[in-house]
């Protein structure tokens, strides 16, 4: 009976100290209630990450437009497009037909009378603006070159000095535009400007330039000419040169007298003379236009197309006070190379045609003849010698100096030609093969 109550006395004990430790924690239970929407806020925050959004794009989209041509550039860079030079060839005479002896003849009582006209001066004035008009018109594609050189005087203060001279404008790729001119108005220049016949003046780079001949091609890019300066200049005619003949009317360009768009005017004087230079002979054309001897330009013909680069470092001793000029057609390969950025190949060999005539007078093989072989050249270091006569070069026949040059042109600096000569021995001529390498007169 005791022991009945106990456990119920112990059983509701526990179930107070139950009741008691769940009131104890009653308090701190709570129930988490949503928050509600605040519909004004959510549109404000989706319009403001729409507008960042939108603002993204749009700096995104200008970013792009203004860096793609600059990547484009970079990961593609855009090749020059290359620059064609027509060949000129020589005008082969026409021959004439014969009168039919058998056709009758009028009498001699019949004959055209031969009528001549006596030219006054205001004729003479008229043609003499004619041609003045030309050469204004060629002066469009005239440039001055100034190289300025930075120098210090005893003092080790800073000067500059400049070289100028003439340039001619020979091609616009569409990128730049090439100016033909010669290499001793920059030599040493640590900057270049082109000035046009409108005084804009342009900062050029030079693109190549030939070491035998001193010619050199610079190049200016197109966008850095203003629009005006463009639809002003134009682009020279190189024209055929092989086609001038002595008595030839021709204008001189540039600054034939040392002084900026010049015009002179007279007639070619001869156009027989050539010059030997290392690797080449080119034709000369001297005239009876005065000019200095540090004359430079463009000798044109009366369709105003270039026919002579004007270059006074090959003039002779009796044509000092005279414009001379290289004929043009026989420049053209080297200047459509040094165009494209191309290096013009040297052997180092001076030379003439043995002709038919002279193979049979001074019993020589028919071939290219070596007058001199330059100190230091790639000919020297491969054994050749004055005397030796040309054959073939890498088993092709070379019967001219312009064969020969037809093909160095065709080789490029660092190949090795196989340069087959005749020498003269005790018995005779015995044919040596000759491994030359080729490389760039600087």
């Amino acid at each position: 009976m005791h022991l009945k109550v106990r456990q119920e006395c112990h059983c509701l004990e526990r179930n107070i100290m139950q009741e008691n430790k769940q009131d104890k924690y009653e308090f701190i239970s709570e129930k988490i209630k949503e928050k509600p929407v605040n519909k004004k806020k959510l549109v404000y925050h989706v319009c403001f990450v729409v507008l960042l959004a939108v603002l993204f794009g749009i700096v995104a989209s200008v970013t792009f437009v203004l860096c793609q041509s600059k990547m484009d550039d970079l990961l593609h860079p855009k090749e020059d497009p290359a620059i064609t030079i027509p060949k000129d060839e020589p005008e082969q005479e026409t021959e004439t037909e014969e009168p039919d002896t058998e056709t009758e003849t009028n009498e001699p009582d019949s004959e055209a009378q031969i009528v001549y006209e006596q030219l006054t001066l205001a004729d003479f004035q008229t043609l003499q603006n004619e041609m003045y008009a030309i050469g204004k018109q060629a002066n469009k594609f005239i440039v001055a070159v100034t190289g300025v050189k930075s120098n210090t005087d005893w003092f080790n203060n800073a000067y500059e000095s400049k070289g100028q001279g003439s340039g001619i404008i020979i091609a616009n790729s569409g990128q730049e535009l090439l100016i033909l001119t010669e290499r001793k108005v920059i030599a040493g220049a640590s900057s270049v400007y082109v000035t046009f016949v409108n005084d804009t003046s342009v900062e050029a780079s030079i693109k190549k330039y030939d070491g035998n001949t001193g010619i050199t091609v610079l190049s200016v890019p197109v966008d850095e000419i203003d629009n005006d300066t463009m639809n002003l200049i134009s682009v020279a005619v190189l024209g055929n040169s092989l086609a001038i003949t002595q008595g030839t009317l021709a204008l001189a360009v540039g600054s034939p007298l040392g002084t900026n768009y010049s015009i002179l005017t007279g007639n070619i004087t001869s156009s027989a003379y050539s010059i030997s230079t290392i690797d080449a002979n080119y034709d000369i054309f001297t005239t009876d236009i005065v000019g200095s001897k540090n004359g430079s330009g463009a000798l044109i013909n009366l369709n105003g197309e270039v026919i002579g680069l004007v270059t006074q470092g090959y003039s002779s001793e009796g044509d000092q006070n005279t414009l001379t000029a290289i004929s043009i057609s026989e420049l053209k390969p080297v200047i459509e190379m040094l165009s494209n950025n191309k290096d013009i190949p040297y052997i180092g060999l001076e030379i003439t045609t043995v002709t038919n005539t002279i193979a049979k007078e001074n019993d020589i093989p028919k071939g290219v003849y070596i007058k001199e072989v330059k100190m230091d050249s790639p000919a020297m270091a491969a054994g050749l010698q004055s005397g030796d006569v040309i054959t073939e070069i890498d088993g092709e026949a070379v019967i001219s100096v312009d064969g020969y040059q037809t093909k160095l042109l065709s080789l490029t600096p660092g190949d090795v030609a196989e340069v087959t000569i005749q020498r003269q021995g005790n018995d005779g001529y015995t044919e040596i093969k000759c491994p030359v390498t080729v490389s760039v007169l600087q």
